[in-house]
């Protein structure tokens, strides 16, 4: 018999860039079907930490046929109960009502605080928090601009995605050559200091580099990637942990903290 509601664990994933064509990951769209599948009987909530798509642009009556799949999944997790919560990124972070208002999605734009389990989290996609990133920044209100994302809308939907399309993959391809290990600790830094700010535990995407660090009783997570490894965390009565989803097998624990 399935665990009451209440008693499950709460799940956490980002960066599957749905829609890239990557080679050898053609499948993370079907497998990650199969994960929420299992999710409506394995969690009470899921939080998505930015990026799922490569990019979203929402028009009023154009969806893109290549998301429906995957759309209609997360439709049928929350019929079944599940609650989901989806922080923006910077490739999905022109979302519009429709994955609220259709779906049943809670939106959080940019930086979203939630207790759970009577923990203060800190979420946020990751984007902008390095020092040299000040390009991005600028960039980042520009495109998060309600006036110029209308009038990116007016484009037809082809010449808008062709164009997003460009754009996503230049942006994911050069972040995956500017990744290093000197990055890495910017980003944790940034967590020490949302931490030392009253928070419990702080989750980022972004990286695609899956991490969990404590200090003392804080703890840093962050979500890694659903692009050529499936990692998700995992809250479970007072234990935080990051998993590998390996479809048809039982899924493998990469780290584990708890406050017990």
């Amino acid at each position: 018999m399935p665990s009451p509601a209440s008693e499950r664990p709460v799940c956490f994933i980002s960066d599957a860039h749905l829609g890239a064509r990557i080679r050898t990951c053609e499948r993370r769209e079907k497998d990650l079907i199969g994960f929420l599948n299992e999710a409506a009987l394995r969690f009470r909530a899921l939080y998505i930490l930015g990026d799922l798509f490569d990019f979203w642009v929402e028009y009023k009556y154009a969806i893109r046929p290549d998301y429906f799949s995957v759309l209609h999944a997360f439709r049928s997790l929350i019929e079944a109960g599940t609650d989901v919560h989806y922080v923006t990124g910077n490739h999905d972070f022109a979302i519009g009502p429709f994955l609220h208002d259709t779906l049943g999605m809670h939106i959080h734009h940019d930086h979203f605080e939630s207790v759970i389990d009577g923990k203060k989290f800190h979420f946020y996609h990751g984007d902008g928090l390095v020092k040299d990133d000040v390009g991005y920044r600028v960039l980042k209100k520009i495109l998060r601009n309600k006036l110029n994302q209308r009038l990116y809308r007016l484009l037809h939907p082809t010449l808008g995605i062709t164009i997003a399309t460009f754009f996503s993959g230049s942006s994911r391809k050069l972040m995956a050559l500017r990744i290093n290990e000197s990055r890495l600790r910017e980003y944790r830094d940034a967590a020490w200091r949302y931490l030392a700010e009253g928070n419990d535990i702080v989750m980022f995407g972004h990286t695609h580099r899956a991490e969990l660090l404590t200090r003392g009783d804080k703890i840093y997570c962050n979500t890694g990637q659903w692009i050529r490894a499936y990692n998700y965390a995992a809250l479970d009565h007072g234990e935080l942990s990051l998993w590998e989803y390996l479809p048809g097998r039982d899924p493998q624990r990469i780290a584990s903290e708890s406050w017990k």
